[in-house]
C-alpha cells in the first residue's frame, strides 16, 4: 500500500511540475477563416512571405506564448526580424528592435486590439509597446525598461 501511495504521489508531483513548464500557447487555436492561407514560419503564423519569424530572441518567443496562452489563439505576425534594408523600406527606426530579433508586430484574430494593448501594459516582459492607430496590429519588444518604469515604453499612439 505504501508503495502505491509513493508512486501516486510521484506521478502527481511530476504532473504539477510539468504543467508549470508547458506553455499554455500549446493549446492556442489557429483554426478558422482568419488563419486560412497564412504560413507557419518556425512555429509562428505569419501574415505574408516577407515576414521572418526565424530570428526571434527567446524572451520574445516566451512573450508571444504569453499572449497566445492568455487569449487561447495564435498570433499572426505582421512583422518580425528585419535586415537593415527591409527595416529602412518599412520606415523603421535606425536602431529598431526588429533588426535585433527582439520585436514583433502582430494581431490575434477575434481579439480586440484594445484587449491586446491592455494585456501588454500589464505584462512585465513587454519592454516597448507601439499601438499604431488605424492598423490592426500592435508592436511589442523585449527591451529592458528604464529604471523605475512599471509599464512598457510606449509610442505610436499608445
Amino acid at each position: 500500500m505504501l508503495s502505491v501511495l509513493k508512486t501516486s504521489g510521484a506521478i502527481a508531483m511530476c504532473a504539477v511540475l510539468l504543467s508549470a513548464c508547458v506553455p499554455m500557447a500549446m493549446f492556442a487555436s489557429s483554426g478558422g477563416s482568419a488563419y486560412a492561407g497564412k504560413r507557419n514560419d518556425w512555429g509562428t503564423i505569419v501574415a505574408s512571405r516577407e515576414v521572418n519569424a526565424l530570428c526571434i530572441a527567446p524572451k520574445l518567443r516566451f512573450l508571444i506564448w504569453e499572449f497566445e496562452g492568455h487569449f487561447g489563439r495564435k498570433v499572426i505576425m505582421h512583422s518580425g526580424y528585419r535586415d537593415r534594408k527591409h527595416n529602412f523600406a518599412a520606415g523603421g527606426a535606425d536602431n529598431s528592435y526588429h533588426t535585433k530579433c527582439m520585436a514583433a508586430d502582430f494581431y490575434i484574430p477575434g481579439v480586440d486590439k484594445r484587449e491586446l494593448i491592455a494585456f501588454a501594459m500589464r505584462t512585465n516582459s513587454v519592454g516597448g509597446l507601439g499601438c499604431y492607430p488605424g492598423r490592426p496590429f500592435i508592436h511589442v519588444d523585449v527591451r529592458d525598461r528604464p529604471r523605475g518604469y512599471k509599464r512598457p515604453v510606449t509610442f505610436s499612439g499608445c
